[in-house]
């Protein structure tokens, strides 16, 4: 990752500039000039004041000359990365909107009249849609069109409730007002899914055009790799997720552990002539301590990313924030141990009064597995309420 982009700190921006068109390169002369000539005649055709810019990565190939041939403005961007070409290309750009796409002449630059009047009419992020738009044979791998692409932007909806069904579409516009708040900062492949799932996250408009996608004119393989960048997508949606990868999974896991324990705290359950006794009862205390650390894991995240600025926080985190404070956490720690003491001093009565002789599993435990629990719970809840303070003191 590189650090957040402000890109309008970089230079003096040219107001006769409508539409910015950044294109990053690494070895694409084979192609650049296509895709250059494309995007000049499309917004000629649309009366759009426009620039084209090339944001090289350390090309090879001749990119550069090539760039500079074409009339495209030359950005060299040394971080290695499809995302630090972008995030290059987009901080040295004037438009006050943005329109990027791949260099390998698979996208269809010849029609962005559609995403220019979308970003006038006032959407943040305009996202071409390629099952919609058409896909020639050949221009999508098998695995990419059936399982990944659909699969990903699934996921992508559920856990940020987005309209969008093409996730991972390469040919996309926004604004430069959007780009600033999203605070893009991904380096690699992933920097796709980061800019969706920002503009989700600060509640921005979204809307999604038609594109056709044909096979790209490379001569060699792609820079893309399915399987490795198909999990570096995947686990940025989990990453930016922590309600769906801590905090939820957590909650469920204690409400089931606390179920199943009050159920058997009275006696054994027997279903069908299976009993669940005082082991099941461990498993049960078991799932609440693994739940409370997930859900804790799930807010030192969500205060992280707050002091950090790495995701935006929503407004239901800040209000519990002001209220789960060090001392209401202290106070619940301690009145979890005190109940664990209480418990654990019932359970030695019940131990002396068979003459601290061998207890019956099934009936001493009954007490001591819940006296256990709600001192281990109590001591993690003063640990993580202190950690959290000390996370919650940092901007300050």
């Amino acid at each position: 990752m590189s650090g957040t982009a402000s890109f309008d700190d970089c230079l003096d921006r040219d107001q006769s500039v409508e539409v910015s068109v950044v294109l990053p390169c690494l070895n694409e002369a084979r192609t650049l000039a296509s895709c250059i000539r494309k995007a000049r005649e499309s917004l000629r055709a649309a009366n759009v004041a426009f620039e084209i810019i090339v944001a090289d990565n350390g090309s090879d190939d001749g990119s550069q000359t090539i760039a500079e041939g074409e009339g495209a403005r030359l950005i060299n961007v040394t971080e290695k990365g499809y995302g630090h070409a972008l995030i290059g290309g987009i901080a040295a750009s004037k438009g006050k909107y943005v329109i990027m796409g791949d260099s390998d002449d698979s996208y269809d630059f010849s029609n962005l009249a559609p995403f220019v009047e979308r970003l006038r009419e006032g959407y943040d992020l305009v996202m071409g849609n390629r099952f919609r738009g058409g896909i020639e044979p050949g221009a999508m791998p098998f695995l990419h069109r059936y399982l990944g692409n659909p699969v990903l932007s699934a996921i992508g909806r559920v856990l940020f409730r987005t309209p969008i069904h093409d996730f991972h579409c390469g040919l996309r516009g926004f604004s430069r007002d959007a780009a600033n708040r999203m605070g893009l900062r991904c380096g690699g492949m992933e920097f796709a899914s980061e800019m969706i799932v920002k503009a989700s996250l600060l509640n921005m408009s979204f809307v999604e055009v038609p594109t056709k996608l044909k096979p790209d004119g490379r001569d060699r393989p792609p820079h893309l790799r399915t399987w490795r960048d198909g999990w570096r997508h995947l686990r940025f949606l989990l990453c930016f997720s922590p309600n769906w990868l801590f905090v939820w999974p957590g909650i469920v896991s204690m409400l089931i552990g606390i179920v199943v324990m009050g159920a058997l705290v009275p006696g054994p359950l027997h279903v069908r002539g299976i009993v669940f006794d005082v082991h099941t009862m461990m498993f049960a205390a078991a799932l609440v301590l693994i739940g409370f650390n997930s859900v804790s894991y799930g807010f030192m995240t969500r205060i992280y990313s707050h002091q950090t600025d790495l995701m935006p926080v929503p407004a239901l985190y800040l209000k519990l924030f002001r209220i789960v404070t060090l001392e209401t956490g202290l106070l619940s720690g301690m009145l979890l141990i005190v109940t664990g003491l209480v418990l654990a001093f019932l359970a030695l009565g019940d131990w002396a009064s068979t003459g601290w002789g061998a207890l019956i599993p099934s009936v001493g435990f009954r007490m001591v597995i819940p006296s256990a629990l709600a001192l281990v719970l109590g001591v993690q809840v003063l640990l993580t309420s202190f950690f959290l303070s000390i996370l919650g003191m940092a901007r300050s």
